[in-house]
């Protein structure tokens, strides 16, 4: 946490409440996020012309992104019916992940 001004915290000042990882859902989504993350710094530090697009990342982030924001509804009390979407957006994004970048691809 940054110090600030009062003893609170940076985003009090701005209005922004604590961003805590509180549901499955968060966990999730940012554990794909961090293997995105590292994915793309490994083939970014290759040698050689790169093999895939800033706009494929792009897509999988947001997919993770609206997988948590359905899942954090659901489970905010919106129904079973957000909770299928979420898990549907996450397989997506997962199929979308292996299908388009490939992860898992010896070079």
């Amino acid at each position: 946490m940054i110090a600030s001004p009062g003893d609170k915290p940076v985003w009090h000042h701005f209005g922004l409440e604590c961003a805590d990882l509180e549901t499955i859902y968060d966990w999730v989504t940012v554990a794909i996020f961090a293997g995105l993350v590292v994915l793309f710094l490994q083939r970014s530090s290759r040698d050689g012309p790169p093999r895939d697009s800033m706009l494929q990342y792009l897509a999988a982030s947001a997919g993770c992104a609206v997988a948590n924001y359905f899942g954090n509804e659901a489970v905010g009390g919106r129904g079973i019916l957000y909770h299928l979407l979420a898990v549907a957006v996450l397989a997506g994004t997962l199929g979308y992940i292996q299908f388009a970048l490939k992860p898992l691809e010896k070079d």
